[in-house]
């Protein structure tokens, strides 16, 4: 399954920062699709976190943030419209980035995508 996530709502950045990442649930992968106003590694992997789903940079490993509630492992879901919040890792001044999260779109097909290959698997 596919999961096509837009996170936003960070004024702390700039009221129109945004990101979109689109979450491979069976590859427990995800990729930047779009971004503006907030700062993205291209892909990274993804794994339960207490609470939600943890987006995690390819780079480093450290958590780039956390999307409360979102449950990637439930039976039911998720769904379209489904929305949470989102804890990201940055620090602004003493405090952390909060933003939100929310289902764009769930493609339950099995692609077979013309550049399918994240660049681990080169």
């Amino acid at each position: 399954m596919r999961v096509t996530v837009h996170l936003d709502s960070f004024d702390q950045l700039d009221p129109s920062a945004y990101a979109i990442v689109w979450i491979d649930t069976e590859a427990k992968k995800w990729s930047r699709e779009g971004h503006a106003g907030v700062s993205l590694s291209e892909w990274g992997q993804c794994a339960p976190s207490p609470g939600g789903t943890g987006l995690f940079a390819s780079q480093d490993r450290g958590e780039v943030c956390t999307l409360e509630g979102l449950n990637l492992e439930a039976s039911e879901g998720p769904f379209e419209g489904e929305c949470g919040s989102v804890r990201w890792r940055q620090r602004l001044n003493a405090g952390s980035l909060e933003g939100r999260w929310h289902v764009q779109c769930v493609d339950e097909s099995v692609p077979d995508p013309e550049d399918g290959l994240f660049a681990d698997e080169v």
